[in-house]
């Protein structure tokens, strides 16, 4: 596994991420109802949007940013998200 230093690429690798284990669940981003963006540097969040909106879209899941250290110094965010597949699936 290979960390990029940049914190967009991390942010794309990590919506990539979460979009093909949804799908894995035959789920999508649009069955998401929760998120949560976790940050070592708060201050860094805002630059992440254009790719949030990108993968969200008008999708607004109930969503909590926090600031915390991580596990691995290169880590500059970590996505959590929580899905709840439509039943007409």
């Amino acid at each position: 596994m290979t960390i990029a230093d940049d914190l967009l690429t991390q942010t794309e690798q990590c919506m990539q991420n979460i979009k093909s284990a949804l799908e894995q669940a035959e789920a999508s981003l649009r069955d998401v109802v929760r998120v949560t963006y976790i940050l070592p540097k708060a201050e860094d969040f805002p630059q992440c949007w254009p790719i949030l909106r990108k993968y969200f879209g008008d999708v607004r899941p109930a969503a909590t940013m926090l600031s915390a250290g991580l596990a691995d110094p290169r880590i500059r965010i970590e996505i959590e998200v929580t899905a709840r597949r439509q039943a007409d699936r």
